[in-house]
Formats: C-alpha cells, structure tokens, sequence
C-alpha cells in the first residue's frame, strides 16, 4: 500500500511539476547534509564562456546606470581591484562617479591611470564632509537613469549590472537589490552569505537586510537629499526606508552579485567600529513608523544592527480565543491556565467540543459553566479542524480571532496575546503567528516556507531554546507567507473577506492555505517570535499511521499543488532560490 500512495505522489509531482522539476526533486533528495559555501560560490560563478555571451548579447533597451561611491583615503589595492571591477562588467552602460574626500592625492593618482576610460569620472571634494553628505556629492555627479551605491572598498561580481539591467528591462523594477556575501581582504575566501527574500517590511525594520547591492531609479529620488547626515554610520537604513516607502516596483535579485570585504576597520567584519551607526539605525525605523502612521516604539537588541519594534494595543478589542478539543482534559486545562496568566485580559474562550468520549471531560465542562468568559461549543461533525474552526467563528464576539490548539502552554512569555495583538491591530496586517517549542525546549515552529519538503514546513525545527538561527530569523519579527493554526490570530474581518478556512482541507495545510490566502488578499502574514509558548504538537489527532490517513494527506497534498502551484513552482518570495527546500535551517541548495 505505501509503495502505491509513493508511485502515485511521485506521478502527481511530475504532472504538475514537469520532467525538469521532477528530476531536481529527486536530486534534492540526494543533498548533502552540510553544503561549505566557498565552493558552492565558485561551482556558482559563470565561467568565461557565459560572460563573453553577455558582452556580445547585452541588454538591449538597458539604461544608462549611475554607481556613486564616495572614496576616503582607499588603499591602493582595494580601489585598483574595483576600477578592474567595473572594466569587467559584462554590460556597458554605467559610469563610475567618484567622489574624493581623501586629504591627499592617494585616490587621484590611481585613477588618473584609468582615465582612458571615459565611463570612470571623478570628483576631488574640497573637504571631508561626512559619508552622508559625499555619497549626495556622488549622486550629484551622475547622469543615469538609475543610481546604484557601493562602498570604496567592496567589490561587485562582473556580471552584476548585467543582471541589474536585465531585471530593469524585464520588471520595470524602480528599486533593486541584490543578494550579498564577505570577502576576505586577499580575495581567498567567500563567506558568510546572505541570502534575502523578496521586499519584507518587517524584516527590514528588525535589520537593514537590503544593504548592498542597491539601485534606486533617479526620479524616485526626485529633489530629496538622498542621504541625510542626521543618520550618518546608519544613512543607507534611512534612505532605503524613504525609497522603499515610495517605490511602486521592487525587485530583488536572488544572486550572490555584492562582495563586503572585511578588514580591521570594517563593519563588515568588526560591529564594534561604529557603534553610534546602531543609534542612528533605531532613528531610521522610527522615522518609518511615523511617515507611516504606526504606531510602535523601537527597541535596540543585543546583536549589533538588530531591532525589536514593540507595537501597542490599542482601544483594548475583544479578542475571541477558539480552541477545538476532543477530550485530553488535562492538557485543555494547562491551555486555559495559560491564557489566565496572559497580561491582556479582553477576551472569550469558545471550546469547540468534536467527539469527545470520556466522561471526565463532560464533567470539565459542566465545571466551566460559571466562567462568564468561556463558553463550550459542540459540532457534530466528524474531524474536520477547518470546518470545527470556522464553526467557533460564526460564534465569535471578537474583533479579533486567536486560534489556539488545545496542547498549546501559554507558560513562557505572559505578554504573548497583547505581542501578538499589538502587531494584528496594523492595518497592513491579516495574520500573525508566535513561536513555539516542544517540551524539550527546541522549536517546533518559528514560521513557514511554501514548498519546504514538498508543500510547505516549519523552520528551524529542532533549534535548541535561546539560539536565533541564521541571521537571528527565528528570533526577530519579520513577514513570513505562512504561520502555523496552532497559535495563530486574525483579524475576524480579515478571516470573513478571505472566507475562511478551506474545509475541504480537513487536517492538513488548512492553516498554510489560510495564510496564502490572506496574502493573496495584500495583506501581511507576520512571524512573531516574542510571543512565546510550548506545544505538545498534534496531541490530540495523532500521527499519519494508516492507509486512510495517508490517503487524506495525499489529496491534502494535491489540492495545495493545484490551488497554489505558480508559488509552488516559483518559489515562495519570503525564502530565497538558493536554500534548501529540504532542510529548515537556511541551508544551501546544490
């Protein structure tokens, strides 16, 4: 029997996936488990053969693009590396503005030996002014239709404008960037790489992951100053705030194209060189907030160049709690002593009883019958959590929904409900999910990614309790495509426009497609993880240990295949094309 189910979900991919997606679905199977990310760098490289083919096609109605960098006292050859740099670019139209604060002719010199080239301009500045205020002179100096920024002495990857001009052409895109990683300062090693996603607000408002390599088009800028000196060491954040918050198409270009190199005084390398830089950091984001009318007040974290927004409640709304149980009284009572000793208080409990069978658990409720707050629901149906959730809601007061799982313990953050409800309660917001943790300690659910292990999984299962993951994700607040029903909270005007859950997804991905369609909606499905709480995970449904369990899931499976199949095959935009679909730790895809 099981042979069969894996014939037939094997012969369902392929449908729907094609022979290609097929066969890499099957080499994905085969992946190392740990994949050392220097050698995949140049394993991932276009060798000559394909940048010769891109100088000879080029990129027919590309623009002319503008990359401003300010220089200060740049050693010889870190700036002589980036002149050969651009002279290697496989598209041609860009020029190279240079603005000079050094106090000598260091800078001057070295590119006067370039000054063959007509596309390398250069400015001596009169005094140094400040990053800020350099990088305005820079900008100053440029024609383009697009404007890009680096520092003096990073390097870009010879095929980078190449793609920046390809995705311009292609999406019309009026703000781009680019994925990024470290250089030794000998140029030997590549590490430390940053895979981003697609434009993510709450991301970029817990750290400025956008950085480098960034393309901002010129009329976006219009007369602003783009950078103001108010935010110097953090004046990039600012501007990329200001620009985001105007742009109508962002682009994000899912190659490693930018190379910080490290070094004793860089950023890059030693967080401790600019320490005002974090200050002016927290300044951006709350200039954010107010151009956008949210409230919330913004919170340094202890890693460097890392932020907490606290959002707050407001108007103090009745928040429904819908909890679905069929018997296991004592994890019911746990679930409910953990809503008691939750700081926000606004709220009704609707049990939603299925089925139940033991007496002590009618004698439970019959106990509850004095509680003004909790009210017991009974549906008769057989399981069917989408359709016994979208019971408790016809029945809900509340402005807003919590739908908790009865094995869910409030016990670890007693703020968790006023955390989640204070990022609900923003009107770009349709759904926000906390994080959860097994027994044990680990995580069991810090967010989801659509196609993670065929359809969609939670990531970084298994991560001990106090570790942030990679580049922090499972511990700051970012947009994610889904969240997981077992603790989970929507405003019920949102659950209503969307419709729903999907009952014809009786066990399986009905959350996941909740979510999906909240985004598809235009709203933001948000990841918190300061709220925090334990989860005996599936307590009470069991495992997939049968022929009609695993029949269930298989058709489960196929109806997220053909509702969701363009993010199915395109990837989910809050993940990045180069990880692993197979592990949930932000690890490297062969």
């Amino acid at each position: 029997m099981q042979v069969f189910y894996k014939v037939k979900k094997a012969y369902r991919y392929l449908k729907h996936f094609g022979w290609k997606e097929f066969w890499n679905h099957v080499k994905d199977r085969l992946e190392p488990e740990d994949v050392p990310y220097d050698p995949w760098f140049h394993q991932h490289q276009p060798d000559e053969k394909e940048l010769e083919k891109m100088r000879k096609i080029g990129v027919p109605g590309g623009p002319l693009i503008s990359v401003v960098i300010p220089c200060y006292k740049t050693p010889k050859a870190y700036l002589e590396q980036l002149l050969e740099a651009f002279k290697a670019q496989t598209y041609e139209n860009f020029e190279l503005c240079l603005a000079d604060a050094s106090p000598d002719d260091s800078v001057k010199i070295i590119v006067d030996a370039y000054a063959s080239d007509q596309r390398i301009r250069y400015q001596k500045l009169t005094d140094n002014a400040g990053i800020a205020q350099n990088t305005n002179q820079a900008v100053a100096m440029a024609t383009g239709d697009y404007i890009g920024f680096m520092d003096h002495d990073d390097l870009i990857a010879p095929h980078t404008l190449y793609r920046v001009a390809e995705a311009i052409v292609r999406e019309g895109a009026d703000l781009l960037y680019t994925d990024e990683d470290k250089v030794t300062h000998d140029l030997k090693k590549h590490f430390q790489p940053h895979f981003k996603p697609d434009f993510n607000l709450d991301l970029l408002r817990s750290n400025n992951y956008i950085t480098h390599f960034l393309v901002v088009k010129r009329s976006l800028i219009g007369d602003e100053t783009p950078f103001d000196p108010a935010f110097d060491g953090a004046q990039d954040y600012d501007f990329i705030f200001r620009m985001t918050e105007k742009a109508s198409k962002i682009c994000h270009i899912p190659e490693i194209l930018y190379h910080w190199r490290t070094h004793e005084a860089s950023t890059a390398d030693n967080p401790m060189s600019k320490l005002y830089a974090y200050e002016a950091g927290k300044r951006a984001i709350e200039g954010n907030l107010r151009r956008s009318g949210t409230a919330g007040e913004v919170e340094l974290l202890p890693d460097y160049g890392f932020y907490r927004v606290h959002y707050p409640v407001e108007n103090d709304p009745l928040l429904s709690i819908i909890i679905p149980n069929k018997d296991h009284v004592a994890a019911l009572k746990t679930c409910l002593e953990g809503i008691r000793q939750a700081s926000y208080k606004n709220v009704e409990i609707l049990i939603v009883e299925n089925n139940s069978e033991e007496d002590q658990t009618f004698a439970y409720y019959d106990s509850l019958a004095d509680e003004k707050d909790i009210r017991v629901l009974r549906y008769q149906g057989g399981f069917n959590y989408s359709a016994i959730n979208n019971f408790g809601v016809r029945e809900a007061k509340g402005d807003y929904l919590l739908f908790l799982n009865n094995d869910v313990r409030g016990v670890i953050t007693p703020d968790w409900i006023s955390e989640m409800l204070g990022v609900c309660q923003r009107k770009d917001v349709g759904c926000v999910g906390a994080r959860l943790y097994y027994p044990n300690d680990t995580i069991q659910h810090a967010g989801c990614v659509i196609g993670m292990g065929g359809v969609a999984g939670a990531m970084f299962v298994g991560l001990p309790k106090g570790r942030s993951g990679y580049l922090h994700k499972a511990a700051i607040l970012q947009d994610l495509s889904a969240v997981t029903a077992a603790c989970m909270m929507v405003p019920a005007s949102v659950f209503n426009e969307v419709g729903g859950f999907t009952e014809e997804l009786t066990v399986s991905f009905n959350d996941m497609d909740l979510c999906l369609k909240i985004g598809k909606a235009g709203y933001r499905v948000v990841y918190d993880p300061y709220a925090e709480l334990y989860h005996d995970e599936s307590l009470s449904r069991g495992p997939e240990d049968n022929p009609e369990k695993v029949r269930r899931f298989q058709e489960e499976i196929e109806y997220m295949r053909v509702h969701w199949l363009d993010m199915l095959k395109n990837g989910d935009p809050n993940y990045n094309p180069n990880l692993s679909l197979k592990k949930w730790h932000y690890s490297l895809k062969v």
